[in-house]
């Protein structure tokens, strides 16, 4: 998040400009006393904590004693975190100016002091786990940890799988050159790739590897084709690289599943999302049941372009021309009246976003690409990043983010600290429930013409979101399975695995010849595995309560309700709560259906203008 050269210091936190941050809740500027003074509270409150409880060996024992550490531990998480609140100002700081090595070096000092301090009270989690069954039950069942039930189970659940604090601490320092060190290395490699590409004016120009996936979406085919073969000769160049760090990554998890004693490559993940193993068989295999509608979608879609096949590098290539006329005033009062439709108090939360200087909208030289929206502590600001230059998709962008942000105020009325995050399971539900709702409101405004480019482009993000998703999980499942048995996996098998998921949604309208069995290589997900089923989960979640709430109005409570929960309980538990069982496929259908019947409207409109 955010960084300003010192001299444009006092610029960036002024809040006379509204499409900027006002950081002045958090500090005056980047030199301000009271960093220092904060990182110094926050370590002597993490070395009082440690000193007072390090030794408390019978912890579990005395229900009283761990009351007391568990509401003190509460506070040092609510008044603190890790870093403090100087470690949340410099990542926003370190996202508005990214090359200032001023901001770097401050951020990289308050990311020390969190593992510092994250070391410091690393048993007491670990010490909590160690309880026996009998005295896990015992803490369970007694009312007076009532409040901290939530978070003890998920100790439990976790502690299962966990090691002495020595091995702990071993692990912590070795997994960064055991595993991040390598992924680290393949995408410094392709970052640092240029080849020559037709741009569309017909001029061969240099063109960075990062820069490259704005061509394979351009309108000229000529154009994606020069891309293409660009990406293809990158990822070639650098495959045999790759094996060897994949290889070291599955090795890595291999050892770290078998230490920790989990029975399968996605299991540790899953538990950490506190998501039923079930509920995402249930979705994938809800998924991997209509993989017929994404192959539907690239007919339709080679249809339109009039070309026989897409290539997989260009799947992604929009038709038509979406809107380009919203600028950040209109997006706002267009997002904020689909807000107001669903519950007024969605709309003053986007107002006071706008009005309290938590947003900074407009690209600018040294900041960061991308959008998202940052929070920490309960007691601070949420802040909204970016990058608006008036087309559709820096609308629903907006949407998105601001549903990230809705999603955190809610939880901030409801619950305390150690349960006033999201899971990543459900983290993308409020964002794209929002989202969806703002575009509702721009479909509704156009004509056909622009209503198919637009429904098209919607398809597009949602195929890719939740069919793409899940058929790269799958790959993910193929891929450490495959490797546990095998001991190694040369870059040609893990490409035939590659291609035998991704053929598997793309369908025969989608030509994915050799050279694309290599684009593994340039999707980061799979260093950091197992991740990805959330965002199909999310958006499918999202598209079930859109659906709930079309058919009753007044379940936007209950959407309140589920956004407000946080980390206090499971998602499955908390759909059950309304009635809702996720682990039943028909759950998820009901959201794949909203997919469908978008396409069947992209589809009559297509044949009825063509």
């Amino acid at each position: 998040m955010g960084v300003f050269y010192k001299n444009r210091a006092t610029m960036a936190t002024m809040p006379n400009n509204k499409h900027t941050w006002n950081l002045r809740a958090l500090y005056e500027s980047d030199d301000d006393p009271q960093i220092e003074k904060d990182l110094s509270a926050c370590r002597s409150a993490y070395e009082a904590f440690a000193k007072r409880w390090h030794d408390e060996l019978g912890l579990v024992d005395n229900r009283s004693k761990l009351l007391s550490a568990l509401e003190e531990w509460e506070k040092l998480n609510a008044e603190y975190g890790y870093d403090g609140k100087a470690g949340y100002y410099f990542r926003l700081r370190s996202s508005q100016e990214v090359t200032n090595p001023t901001i770097r070096a401050k951020l990289n000092l308050t990311a020390n002091e969190a593992k510092r301090n994250a070391d410091a009270v690393r048993f007491f989690v670990l010490r909590i786990g160690q309880a026996t069954q009998e005295q896990k039950a015992t803490i369970l069942a007694d009312p007076t940890l009532a409040h901290f039930y939530p978070y003890l189970r998920q100790i439990f659940a976790e502690a299962a799988h966990s090691l002495s604090e020595g091995e702990e601490r071993v692990f912590s320092y070795l997994i960064e050159p055991a595993y991040s060190k390598w992924a680290e290395m393949v995408e410094g490699f392709l970052s640092s790739e240029q080849r020559s590409i037709v741009n569309e004016s017909g001029a061969t120009i240099a063109c960075n590897y990062s820069d490259l996936d704005r061509f394979l979406t351009s309108p000229s085919a000529e154009v994606r084709h020069s891309a293409v073969t660009a990406v293809n000769s990158i990822l070639s160049a650098h495959v045999a690289t790759a094996e060897n760090e994949l290889n070291a990554i599955l090795e890595t998890k291999k050892a770290n599943d078998l230490l920790r004693h989990y029975t399968e490559p996605e299991s540790e993940r899953l538990l950490a999302d506190t998501i039923d193993p079930t509920v995402v068989q249930a979705m994938c295999e809800a998924v991997r049941a209509r993989f017929d509608i994404p192959q539907r979608f690239y007919r339709m879609k080679a249809s339109l372009l009039k070309v026989p096949k897409l290539l997989y590098g260009e799947r992604n290539v929009p038709y038509g021309s979406l809107p380009d006329d919203y600028s950040y005033e209109r997006s706002v009062a267009l997002v904020e009246r689909s807000l107001i439709k669903l519950d007024p108090e969605f709309g003053r939360i986007l107002s006071g976003f706008v009005q309290g200087g938590q947003i900074d909208v407009f690209p600018r030289t040294g900041k960061r690409s991308g959008a998202f929206c940052a929070y920490d502590r309960i007691d601070l600001p949420t802040y909204i990043l970016l990058n608006h230059t008036n087309t559709l998709r820096d609308l629903t962008t907006l949407a998105h983010e601001v549903g990230h942000g809705i999603n955190d105020e809610l939880i901030k009325q409801k619950q305390t600290a150690l349960y006033a995050s999201t899971p990543l399971s459900t983290a993308e539900v409020a964002s794209t429930f929002f989202e969806d709702f703002a575009l509702h409101e721009v479909i509704a405004e156009l004509d056909d013409t622009a209503r198919l480019s637009v429904l098209i482009a919607k398809l597009n993000d949602d195929i890719a979101t939740i069919f793409r998703q899940v058929a790269a999980f799958s790959f993910e499942q193929d891929l450490h399975r495959s490797y546990r048995r095998q001991g190694y996996l040369s870059k040609e098998q893990i490409g035939e695995m590659f291609q035998k998921h991704m053929t598997a949604y793309l369908g025969e309208a989608v030509k994915f010849d050799d050279e694309a069995r290599n684009w593994w290589v340039g999707w980061h997900h799979f260093r950091r595995p197992f991740y990805v089923y959330s965002y199909a989960s999310g958006l499918l979640i999202s598209k079930g309560l859109q659906q709930i709430v079309a058919n009753d109005p007044k379940a936007i409570a209950l959407v309140k309700d589920f956004l407000a929960s946080g980390t206090s309980r499971p998602p499955k538990e908390i759909f059950l709560s309304l009635g809702i069982d996720i682990s039943n496929p028909d759950f998820w259908f009901q959201g794949i259906t909203m997919v469908e019947a978008t396409l069947t409207e992209a589809e009559s409109l297509a044949r009825s203008m063509h």
